[in-house]
């Protein structure tokens, strides 16, 4: 057994218990410990990920296909002729996050001081003085968001939000990328949910997992048609990198 064998038995195990102490309504954990057991549990978690990652490389079959998925999830997410099922899909989410960046882009309160973020932050992190239960459910993202708060870190985050939903709106309405811009809207739809705000975040979110998991095809019909096959991958160079690698012919 190697070293990293070895080592994500413990991990593994470390994780599960540190996931009991977090989940298991029997188990009381005092408030002050929980976002400590939280930010513990997700950091052994991933280094358990890159443990068994590193064991599966190192196994010469570890490539191998071990459950077949089926034919219709196949053609789904990975066969060229269904980004025209994405198409639409790519252009509402992609029109929806443009909209959004720009209303804040033009504006009032965002990209001149910042003050409408600052004071959502402030709403969402905001406990209750009645009994309720507050916005956000999770101790960690509100002690994330003071931080940000007593910094006043809403002057140049309110322009990361701003620029980062029209990068990726106009990524998903062009099909540049459209796994990568799919993966960073889904991200804030993740952050505006754990702030307590539902609004269309549920919906687009679960879009754009979709788009993610249809990456290779989901930009089919835009820019993605030409621009994958060009860039590759990290696994399998594309047409530039073969090109810049290729050894000159005489």
């Amino acid at each position: 057994m190697s070293s990293a064998q070895r080592a994500a038995v413990p991990l593994g195990v470390l994780a599960g218990i540190l996931l009991i102490l977090l989940v298991n309504p029997w188990v009381e954990v005092s408030n002050d410990f929980r976002p400590w057991i939280s930010y513990a549990f997700w950091i052994v978690a991933i280094a358990l990920l890159v443990v068994l990652y590193i064991v599966a490389r190192r196994d010469p079959e570890s490539d191998k296909v071990e459950i077949e998925g089926p034919a219709f999830t196949r053609f789904l997410f990975n066969n060229s002729r269904a980004g025209i099922f994405w198409l639409p899909i790519r252009i509402f989410v992609g029109f929806e996050w443009f909209e959004a960046g720009w209303h804040k882009l033009t504006g009032p309160g965002w990209i001149d001081g910042g003050s409408a973020l600052a004071g959502y932050w402030t709403n969402a992190a905001k406990i209750p003085d009645a009994p309720g239960r507050p916005l956000i459910t999770y101790e960690w993202y509100r002690d994330f968001l003071n931080i940000l708060i007593q910094g006043h870190h809403e002057k140049w985050f309110a322009w990361v939000i701003t620029l980062g939903e029209l990068a990726v709106g106009l990524g998903l309405i062009f099909g540049v990328l459209t796994g990568i811009a799919a993966f960073f809207g889904a991200f804030m739809n993740m952050s505006f949910l754990l702030a307590g705000s539902a609004s269309v975040n549920p919906i687009m979110f679960t879009l754009a997992i979709g788009l993610v998991m249809a990456w290779r095809v989901a930009g089919y019909y835009g820019v993605d048609r030409w621009l994958l096959p060009i860039l590759g991958t990290p696994w399998r160079p594309g047409v530039l990198p073969r090109r810049e690698g290729s050894t000159p012919t005489t």
